[in-house]
């Protein structure tokens, strides 16, 4: 067939319309006047203010004050397609999240704008005004309302209207229709009167090219403008959000307390699920199918994919593949999170025996990790280094390697920079910040993080770990196909830390006990 075979129709309808041929929707006048009428009169009282707004008001004071006389841009994102005409679930930039206080009742493709204004006169006398643009609820008298499988009402529900979302958040809001002036107007150098943008990069293309645009367009020599060098400038906004995130806020402390009460319940019914998992020829699916449940249950989502890793697989250190089986006598390192409604997100790791008990190498590696474990959270105290966590853990592993015959070279050559050989079986880090992203304040920098001193409000991980994979020569067959971690999940608080994920067992006896009363209990259960 040929261009000249296609009907005329078909062949001058644009590519990205003919997605919508399935829906089939009538066009006539009648349709989308009857259509138009008989609906219920729409919601009337505001909603109260969110418990988030006011944390999320001094976040932004925060920033307004490291960024005078610039113009502040925040985007959400837009969409993302998964395949042809649906799109992933949609998930905000933590940077816009954390900002705005938007967790899952958020807008794709809205955009925060912190506009400059003279110094302390801003919101909360701060040096600008925020306003947050999005598209506000269609009315049921437009054919957006039926129409759009993106945002229309009868296709993906009822959306905050601009008023609902300022009684909400205590921000200021606009239709998404100013949002090209709003970001463009007044652009251009500030020793002629323009005003200077600092823009969240990477996370809107359209927004990137508005801005870029922009500039150029208002560059007092735009053939030589150095974008990169306005980038850098943007890179800087960037960091200073990822570092604002470094301490939490009373309200984020609660959510990620939820958030963690959550995954708990997660581990709780997927050691209700091994039984099945042991019989399944994908048995880590069977686990993985487990926690999500419980993620959509009692959240949002995962805070990141789940890792459920039996035998061999637990030595490989992000295996989400998740299609092995779980045989008895094997361990079971399940590494997975609840993302709650607000974002915030729990980050554990457990190992656990299969079939409900550890065999003797298997507790005795165990023991060794928990050890590690413990060493890092009694080196994390409020004044020491984020990076000394590390070095209290992985000398403790560096020790219990030594006295198996494992290490080739002495304990003090292994722990110095020189010589690291320990490592061959703990390659990744101790210790992450936790949040909104699972690797949270990643743009932060070096001095604030790895070097950065433990202060009261900060969130963390501990999680040291042992690989011993099946091809690894180096170690005698009764440790190869071993693979443990420990994960908790530590708030810092002004007097010491805090394990937020204690609730789950850690030492060897009472995961056991602990794996045998939930088996007890559910053969205790009415049929």
């Amino acid at each position: 067939m040929n261009d000249a075979d296609i009907p005329q129709a078909s062949a001058s309808q644009p590519l990205d319309e003919r997605v919508n041929n399935r829906s089939q929707r009538p066009s006539s006048d009648a349709f989308k006047a009857f259509m138009a009428s008989n609906w219920a009169q729409a919601r009337q009282q505001l909603p109260e203010r969110d418990a988030v707004a006011g944390h999320a008001a001094a976040r932004r004071r925060a920033v307004s004050l490291q960024f005078k006389g610039e113009r502040l841009v925040i985007p959400a994102g837009p969409l993302k397609v998964r395949s042809n005409d649906c799109d992933y679930r949609f998930r905000p930039h933590s940077g816009f999240a954390h900002l705005t206080g938007l967790g899952v009742d958020h807008e794709p493709d809205a955009v925060l704008i912190l506009e400059p204004v003279a110094e302390g006169t801003g919101d909360d006398a701060g040096n600008h005004r925020a306003t947050l643009y999005f598209r506000p609820l269609a009315g049921r008298d437009t054919e957006q309302f039926y129409a759009d499988s993106r945002s229309g009402e009868f296709w993906v529900g009822a959306r905050p209207t601009l008023a609902e979302f300022k009684a909400r958040l205590g921000l200021e809001t606009a239709d998404i229709g100013g949002l090209e002036l709003a970001i463009t107007k007044n652009v251009g150098a500030p020793e002629i009167g323009g005003i200077s943008i600092r823009l969240v990069r990477k996370v809107d293309e359209n927004i990137d090219a508005l801005v870029d645009t922009a500039r150029y367009n208002t560059a007092k020599d735009p053939e030589n403008l150095d974008l990169g060098v306005l980038d850098a400038l943007d890179d800087k906004l960037t960091e200073a959000l990822s570092e604002l995130r470094l301490l939490k806020d009373e309200w984020e402390i609660g959510q990620l307390k939820t958030a963690v009460a959550a995954t708990v319940q997660g581990f709780t019914e997927v050691v209700k699920a091994l039984p099945r998992a042991l019989t399944h020829h994908r048995g880590e699916r069977v686990v993985e199918g487990a926690f999500f449940a419980r993620a959509r249950e009692e959240g949002n989502e995962l805070g990141y994919d789940t890792i459920a890793a039996a035998g061999n697989n637990a030595t490989v250190l992000h295996w989400t593949r998740n299609t092995g089986r779980i045989n008895a006598g094997e361990l079971l390192l399940l590494d997975a999170g609840v993302e709650a409604d607000s974002l915030y997100t729990a980050d554990i790791t457990r190992t656990l025996p299969a079939n409900g008990t550890f065999t003797g190498v298997q507790r005795k590696v165990y023991e060794a990790v928990l050890d590690a474990a413990d060493a890092g959270f009694a080196a994390a105290q409020p004044g020491t280094r984020f990076r000394d966590i590390h070095t209290a853990a992985t000398t403790v592993l560096a020790e219990r390697l030594a006295e198996w015959g494992l290490l080739p070279v002495s304990v003090q050559e292994a722990i110095s920079a020189e010589g690291q050989q320990h490592r061959r079986w703990m390659p990744h880090g101790t210790s992450h910040h936790l949040g909104l992203d699972v690797h949270d304040c990643a743009q932060a920098k070096r001095e604030l993080y790895l070097d950065g001193v433990l202060t009261a409000g900060m969130v963390f991980t501990i999680e040291p770990g042992l690989y011993f994979k099946n091809e690894d020569l180096a170690i005698p067959e009764e440790y190869r196909g071993i693979g443990v971690r420990i994960e908790d999940d530590i708030l810092m608080t002004a007097e010491g830390p805090v394990n937020l994920s204690a609730a789950l067992p850690r030492k060897a006896d009472d995961v056991e006990s602990w794996m045998a009363g939930i088996y007890q209990e559910a053969d205790n259960q009415p049929a």
